[in-house]
């Protein structure tokens, strides 16, 4: 927990009521999300019981598997759930745009639009994925077949359960991870999971959070008062009532995943939300593509190189995603500013015109003055950027302690144009209030892994010549 979220609990554990840590909204939030609140039954691994789904508040769908023992019975749910989520799915799969590559001399397309899938909490992500896993590798014939839209369904859950692990992606989200990213409550993040109380404590307060701890949870594991006094006797019976005692059940998560949604789309979107859900469009468009061309299942696991590289395009996610947040919000840039990493002054002095003539060519290299009252905590021959001029770099020349802070001398290279003149306002002014980072949005080129065939037997290459003998 960092210092502003744990200083942001504290208040609002004094005040009773949730404490916003952004100011702009870090996700992008479709216009027609679909909600989907699955629900499994206690004691099976991976049984479903329930799901309701839908695109619309007032047009909730439910799903109702009255004997999850039963295999046929789970399929039958499996391709049920199909019928509503796989249209949904490939409904944005019908209009491209062109997108200018390599400079200009190329194009090529995506779809205009993807589908955005909200589950209450990590643990609907968690089911989707498990149930994405069982029925991906279905066959459609032979011993025990199932309905073609049964591996389909496994393959697009897979697909989004994949998605959803890649920082700042927008393709399956769950709304108290979204919650939870944008205010803090005075309770602590294991109880911050129960979306009934994380809602009630950003609408009403406190009172109200504890109140709403007393109801449903929001899956996909249910009570266990209620798996033994509700629901046990249900199913045992074949009771007609389940699928109403279920709605009943499922019915106030569905109103506050709609409540949630509407409370995300409250705040004004940061200005890189927008690049990010492009991402997650050539992602769409990217699978949508393999299905039409191969649809073949992903495997079972990762071999050691695609582990590999799986995992540096996380990691790389992750420092973009971070950045990329601190840029947007200053809240999120704060805890960078009380940890050295960033801080705010005023241009006092600027040579935009200056030229550095000791190299092979001349090269537009302006200077400019910075005087700041936060602690500095950079060397000279550090380089900063500002999220005002993310493309513009500045070498730290020297810093020179002063009477109320310190005086940053910085040299400016790119984003200026490519003359020896800088354009108009790419060079901060004298008296312009300036936020300086040690973060950066630069590129980050992705390592290079061998092909598995070239690797040891021992990550999935041949064998040596000594074990084959």
């Amino acid at each position: 927990m960092s210092t502003m979220v744990a200083l942001a609990r504290a208040q609002a554990f004094a005040a009773g009521q949730a404490q916003p840590i952004a100011t702009v909204r870090h996700l992008h939030v479709h216009e027609q999300p679909l909600v989907l609140i699955p629900l499994a039954m206690a004691g099976e691994a991976n049984a479903p019981l329930a799901a309701m789904l839908g695109t619309s508040f007032g047009e909730p769908q439910l799903l109702v598997v009255s004997q999850p023992r039963n295999r046929d019975e789970r399929f039958a749910f499996a391709a049920s759930l199909a019928s509503h989520l796989v249209p949904y799915l490939t409904s944005f799969a019908v209009e491209t745009e062109a997108i200018a590559v390599d400079r200009g001399r190329d194009v090529r397309y995506r779809f205009v639009d993807a589908p955005q899938v909200w589950v209450p909490n990590t643990g609907g992500v968690d089911f989707l994925r498990l149930f994405g896993r069982s029925t991906r590798f279905r066959q459609v014939d032979g011993d025990h077949p199932v309905p073609p839209s049964v591996p389909l369904l496994g393959r697009w859950l897979t697909f989004l359960a994949g998605a959803s692990e890649m920082p700042g992606s927008a393709l399956l989200l769950n709304a108290v991870q979204a919650l939870g990213l944008h205010w803090a409550t005075g309770q602590s993040g294991a109880e911050d999971n129960h979306l009934g109380s994380l809602v009630a404590w950003i609408e009403s307060g406190a009172s109200a959070a504890r109140e709403a701890e007393r109801g449903p949870v929001a899956g996909p594991a249910t009570d266990p008062e209620f798996d033994n006094h509700v629901l046990a006797p249900l199913i045992a019976d074949s009771d007609p009532a389940l699928p109403s005692v279920l709605h009943d059940l499922l019915l106030p998560t569905w109103e506050r995943m709609w409540r949630s949604l509407d409370l995300l789309r409250a705040l004004p979107p940061g200005d890189r939300v927008a690049s990010r859900w492009d991402g997650d469009r050539d992602t769409y468009s990217a699978y949508v593509q393999h299905l039409l061309e191969d649809g073949a299942p992903q495997p079972r696991r990762d071999g050691a190189v695609a582990a590999a590289a799986r995992l540096q395009r996380l990691e790389n996610a992750a420092a973009r995603y971070a950045v990329q947040r601190a840029f947007d919000d200053p809240l999120v840039m704060a805890e960078y500013r009380l940890a050295g990493a960033a801080f705010g002054g005023v241009v006092t002095l600027a040579n935009p015109d200056r030229v550095d003539d000791s190299g092979k060519r001349p090269v537009l290299r302006p200077r400019i003055m910075v005087a700041t009252t936060e602690t500095v905590r950079v060397e000279a021959g550090a380089t900063l950027t500002s999220p005002a001029r993310p493309g513009q770099k500045a070498k730290v020349i020297s810093v020179a302690p002063t009477v109320t802070g310190s005086d940053v001398l910085l040299e400016l290279s790119g984003g200026m144009g490519r003359k020896l003149v800088a354009e108009p306002g790419s060079v901060p002014a004298v008296g312009e209030s300036l936020l300086l980072t040690t973060l950066s949005e630069a590129y980050r080129p992705g390592a290079s892994f061998p092909d598995p065939s070239e690797t040891p037997w021992t990550h999935g290459g041949p064998p040596s010549p000594s074990l084959s003998a």
